[in-house]
């Protein structure tokens, strides 16, 4: 994710830890949508600049960002992080979702998550590049897509492994 509060880089680009990765615009969105994949399996998608979802190699979310707001999981539980900036020092406060706020997180990553299944399996996008060339990432996000348990687990920490 991004580390500052601008807008996001080029992430077909520039995000060179996800090995496999596209950018899309689905036919209903304004702004594209960056997925990718880690060498472990882990998927990262970026949905615009205002909704990311990373996941582990076990499909659990670990981390979002989402309405400004930084999240990872921690024991099973969603925290969020804000940035608290003094003259010199940024900070983190680290505060946990209500069981309110990580339902309704949650919600809104499975009904982002399943707007793109549905774009996919209709068609209706537009590839507008994809690194590397040449493989079958569309297909292979599908198959990731279609094997996600329909509840979003919450992994037991944000990192990777």
């Amino acid at each position: 994710m991004a580390r500052s509060e601008t807008d996001r880089e080029d992430l077909l680009r520039e995000a060179t830890a996800l090995v496999e990765r596209v950018e899309l615009r689905l036919t209903n969105r304004a702004e594209p949508i960056v997925i990718g994949f880690r060498r472990d399996g882990s998927a990262s998608c970026f949905f615009g600049a205002e909704s990311v979802y990373q996941f582990n190699a076990a499909g659990e979310l670990r981390r979002a960002f989402v309405a400004g707001r930084l999240i990872k999981a921690e024991q099973g539980r969603l925290v969020g992080l804000t940035r608290h900036r003094t003259a010199g020092e940024v900070a983190l406060l680290r505060v946990e979702l209500t069981d309110a706020e990580q339902v309704a997180l949650l919600e809104q990553a499975r009904q982002e998550l399943e707007e793109l299944s549905t774009a996919l399996e209709s068609h209706s996008y537009k590839l507008i590049g994809q690194v590397p060339a040449g493989e079958d990432i569309i297909g292979r996000i599908g198959r990731w897509l279609a094997a996600r348990p329909k509840e979003i687990a919450i992994a037991a920490r944000p990192n990777v492994r």
